[in-house]
């Protein structure tokens, strides 16, 4: 992909991935047979990867023994060529470490890594977790920054350290620092992925490799769609299709309720507590937005 900067972030897991709500059946008892539909009818609609046991997920609510099974069924149902990202950051470098020798088992091709939580360790214990967690498999790593939810953010800095290491390939990006990004972008070898859906196609368009979205959940084709657009050299094209989506964007992730929430909202999915279904006001309007978008 060439971008009007001239560079770009390498694709080492394709563009287009989705971070995969986990479903559960009317008992809140983990549904893989679900599980396993859904990746195949995500991939089909357009995501070149999915993300397992993110947030989206509700990782923090799903046992290791559930976590395991879903990869090993997403797995299985989906083939041995689809991108599968595991999701395994906890607050405990320890844990996070078994966690990613057990993706690993269980047929994942990457480790996405949150930093630690609440605790707010400085930047040297953030640098030696995530390098903990580079050493624990063969795996790559991605990097998730998101300090609106840990309380800690991975400074351009220590990210720039981070890239030195072989298998750490990437940044899952909720930073919401264009400027950094694309610096680092340009003088680091990874791959920027955007998690927050209104940036996809800024940080696709200074260099990033693509996105990891909630919203494809519900919407993978209309994703789908900006990045194809961009790289067929349409930019207002993926300007339009890019508009389009943000609605239903920020109903789903700017409303005051987590995207996961919203997105099993759409799918008629129940959550676990402590999570809330949406209620009706909001369900109406979700299904409207969605309803604007898929049929127009």
């Amino acid at each position: 992909m060439s971008t009007a900067s001239g560079t770009s972030s390498p694709r080492p897991f394709g563009r287009a991935l989705c971070a995969m709500v986990t479903p559960f059946d009317s008992t809140g008892e983990l549904d893989l047979g679900a599980a396993g539909d859904l990746a195949v009818r995500l991939l089909a609609e357009g995501c070149e990867g999915l993300v397992l046991n993110g947030t989206t997920g509700e990782s923090p609510t799903t046992t290791d023994a559930e976590k395991a099974a879903l990869i090993r069924t997403v797995r299985e149902a989906v083939g041995p060529s689809p991108s599968l990202l595991a999701g395994v950051g906890t607050a405990d470098t320890r844990h996070s470490t078994r966690l990613a020798r057990q993706a690993e088992e269980a047929g994942a091709d990457g480790l996405l890594v949150v930093t630690p939580y609440y605790s707010r360790p400085p930047q040297a214990a953030v640098e030696a977790h995530f390098l903990k967690l580079a050493d624990a498999t063969e795996l790559p790593v991605v990097v998730y920054d998101i300090p609106g939810r840990t309380g800690t953010r991975v400074e351009p800095a220590t990210l720039r350290r981070l890239a030195e290491h072989p298998r750490i390939v990437g940044v899952k990006d909720c930073s919401y620092d264009l400027l950094a990004s694309a610096r680092l972008i340009a003088e680091t070898g990874l791959a920027y992925y955007s998690g927050s859906e209104e940036l996809n196609l800024p940080l696709y368009a200074v260099g990033g490799a693509g996105y990891i979205s909630t919203v494809a959940n519900v919407a993978p084709r209309h994703m789908r769609a900006v990045l194809d657009a961009f790289d067929a050299g349409d930019t207002e094209g993926a300007a339009r299709a890019h508009a389009r989506l943000l609605p239903l964007a920020e109903l789903m992730m700017a409303s005051g309720l987590p995207g996961t929430v919203t997105a099993k909202a759409l799918l008629d999915g129940p959550v676990r507590e402590p999570l809330q279904p949406a209620d009706r006001e909001t369900v109406a309007a979700l299904r409207a937005a969605h309803g604007a978008l898929v049929g127009a």
